[in-house]
């Protein structure tokens, strides 16, 4: 894969995931819900921290988060451009997807807070003329995908979890996590000729 094909490819990927965030954050409220289908809805939460919204710890700990993206990003580039000069196409391929996913979430996370209103009750403002939610490094991550293929209802009788209900799959996810989803996945399947032995 060349430098041109893999600089298109994370162009492109991070386009359409901006693109879905900024509709997202400028046509939804927090918490609405379109349903797609019973088991494919958007639903439109921020996540402050990392995956299944574990918090970071406060304004610190949100700081050292994004600085830790970022040191991650610029080794998934490094090794991305490695990639590209030993021609490892499979690898290539697999990296501009991780890279251009925590690019995404990152841009989320340095900016949103500047540069959009609060959603609370009502879609946020592109630009608000009285300024962000938050400070700089302090945004929330967009998530929008949800999919709820069945619930369990666990009887009353079963020790620990009785008359608990368990949903499978509950995690809110966007397309930048998607991208990321895929790189690995990628990477799993094709180890042994990315790899070798």
């Amino acid at each position: 894969m060349s430098k041109k094909k893999a600089l298109f490819i994370v162009i492109l990927l991070l386009f359409l995931d901006q693109a879905l965030k900024i509709f997202i954050k400028t046509h939804f409220y927090l918490g609405e819900t379109y349903y797609i289908a019973d088991w494919f809805q958007i639903l439109f939460v921020e996540n402050r921290g990392m995956a299944f919204g574990i918090e970071p710890g406060g304004t610190l700990g949100k700081y050292m988060l994004t600085f830790l993206r970022i040191i991650a990003v610029i080794a998934i580039g490094y090794w991305l451009y490695k990639a590209i000069v030993t021609k490892q196409k499979i690898l290539a391929l697999a990296l501009s997807f991780i890279f251009a996913g925590a690019i995404g979430n990152i841009i989320d996370s340095v900016f949103y807070g500047k540069i959009f209103s609060g959603s609370f009750h009502k879609p946020a403002i592109l630009f608000p003329p009285e300024g962000g939610y938050a400070d700089w490094f302090q945004g929330k991550v967009v998530d929008m995908f949800y999919f709820p293929f069945f619930e369990i209802h666990f009887p009353d009788w079963i020790p620990f979890i009785g008359g608990s209900s368990y949903t499978f799959f509950n995690a809110i996810f966007n397309l930048a996590d998607a991208y990321i989803t895929i790189g690995v996945i990628i990477i799993i399947l094709f180890n042994k000729r990315i790899f070798g032995k």
